[in-house]
């Protein structure tokens, strides 16, 4: 294989008949979503762009995967875009990445002349589901229907360019080759084989971590149905109705499943994986997820730069007395992983150290940025901004990240560590943990809770129980109760968004 195409399209050749997507009104099969890829990328060769950036902008819809697949039969590189995200973040976004034509949704089909003002590259721009301009991607797959796109790229071409996510300031331009993500969906399904029909419910954005799993599962002949919507009661529903079997979700959405009243009512007997990533997750809540549906959890540990499968925790691991929950599970073979401390050296097991990786599975870097690439592949390795320690079993514990460490007193803290206290309380929601600037002790550490609808607690519990498990350093200075944590457009917990609204909410000297 040399193009993720390729991947899908091993499953479409001996899955044809089976449903690929599915949703409210309609049903794709695996044949159908192969014929009509094969129909956008003819249409998009036609344009004749030299190596374009192909753009899609929608909410979870069943074309916009389509879409995807067609931009990279074409040779395209693919820039998917976070629905969630403001237009002027997506704006500049498609503007830094040079893109040349937009996929546009028509709940975005307003924006579409401010868009073109603000993209210069920008030369198309096609409608998802209704013409723009009189051009459609619905419109392509007919009147395209029945041709055959055969464009090669070579494993080492950029397929995804995809935002960090902007939680430091702009975000980067991470470019994905074929190589990287062909390897994370190779050792993926090694560590989710299906033991019966496969049913992957869409429930994070399709042109991101839903998708990749979508295509990852694609040569099982996976049947991805598409979540009305991400509320807890829906998505238990879903899983019942539909007999899921693969779930991807953050840990966030987790905890809002495991507290929802329908979740020790409705049937979910079929899950088979409930994939986590993307950020920590409590120990507890993870202990009350298993003993509410069984050894299905399995945590993938990666990110964009070394896509999704650097570590698998294993549905087994999960099993193993417990022990090993608060890790991030094993080396998967599918790069190098090791730790290594600021000068460059190796550190041993039972030491922290910066996670580093090698190999096939590492992203070629980020796109137009010199700077950010010479600081990530410091000493050969690229460098993840996680601190990681191994135990003498070769599970690795992912400490931090390291812009989140907190500096009190001149010793280091790491607010995970504190989390996890925090997490088990049962009244608890979600929680962050930062660090504030302090005349005294340089930093002081601040918890910001989220509490579960009609629960109550009070700040000198968790102070008690901070102090009794972790001693008076790491014990929370304050703690205050948010309604609800700032997030990521994907769920993640934007400490930088907290540590910005406590610092505006202190008192001038």
């Amino acid at each position: 294989m040399e193009m993720i195409t390729d991947h899908f399209d091993a499953g479409a050749d001996r899955h044809p008949d089976n449903a690929c997507l599915q949703g409210a009104g309609f049903s794709l099969s695996y044949a159908q979503v192969q014929a009509d890829s094969h129909a956008i990328g003819h249409a998009l060769t036609l344009l004749r762009f030299r190596s374009p950036h192909v753009g899609v902008l929608a909410p979870n819809h069943p074309l916009s995967f389509v879409a995807m697949l067609g931009a990279l039969r074409a040779g395209a590189t693919f820039v998917p875009l976070n629905a969630r995200d403001s237009i002027d973040s997506l704006i500049w976004f498609m503007k830094f990445t040079q893109l040349s034509v937009l996929v546009l949704h028509s709940q975005y089909a307003e924006h579409a002349e401010r868009i073109r003002a603000g993209v210069p590259t920008l030369t198309t721009v096609i409608g998802l589901d209704e013409p723009i301009a009189g051009l459609s991607i619905a419109n392509w797959c007919r009147e395209h229907a029945g041709q055959r796109c055969t464009v090669r790229n070579s494993l080492d071409d950029t397929a995804l360019i995809k935002s960090s996510g902007g939680t430091t300031g702009r975000p980067k331009a991470i470019m994905q080759s074929h190589r990287a993500l062909l390897a994370c969906y190779r050792i993926s399904n090694q560590f989710m084989p299906p033991a019966k029909s496969p049913a992957h419910l869409v429930v994070a954005p399709l042109t991101h971590a839903a998708g990749a799993t979508a295509m990852a599962l694609s040569s099982f002949g996976t049947r991805n149905v598409i979540a009305p919507s991400a509320d807890p009661g829906v998505v238990l529903e879903t899983i019942e109705r539909e007999r899921i079997t693969h779930l991807f979700l953050p840990p966030t959405l987790i905890y809002r499943l495991l507290s929802h009243p329908d979740a020790r009512t409705r049937d979910c007997s079929s899950l088979e994986y409930v994939i986590y990533g993307a950020a920590p997750m409590s120990v507890d809540k993870l202990r009350e997820g298993i003993a509410l549906w069984g050894p299905v959890f399995m945590q993938a540990y990666g990110q964009s730069e070394v896509p999704g499968v650097i570590t698998v925790l294993t549905r087994e691991d999960h099993m193993r007395d417990g022990k090993h929950l608060g890790s991030a599970g094993r080396p998967t073979g599918a790069c190098e992983v090791a730790l290594m401390d600021e000068e460059g050296r190796f550190v041993e097991s039972g030491e922290r150290g910066e996670i580093v990786a090698r190999g096939e599975l590492v992203a070629p870097g980020y796109y137009d940025n010199p700077q950010a690439n010479a600081e990530a592949r410091r000493f050969g390795w690229h460098h993840t901004g996680d601190i990681g320690v191994f135990d003498e079993a070769g599970y690795l514990y992912i400490v931090d990240r390291t812009k989140d460490m907190i500096i009190s007193g001149g010793f280091n803290i790491y607010p995970s560590e504190i989390e996890q206290v925090i997490w088990a309380h049962p009244a608890v929601m979600d929680c962050a943990v930062v660090g504030l600037p302090d005349a005294d002790w340089g930093e002081k550490v601040i918890a910001v809770i989220e509490l579960k609808a009609g629960t109550r607690a009070t700040a000198e519990e968790f102070i008690a129980t901070c102090r009794d498990k972790l001693g008076s350093l790491k014990t929370p200075k304050q703690v205050l109760f948010w309604e609800s944590l700032p997030r990521s457009p994907v769920g993640k917990v934007l400490k930088k968004d907290v540590r910005a609204q406590l610092i505006a909410q202190e008192p001038q000297a």
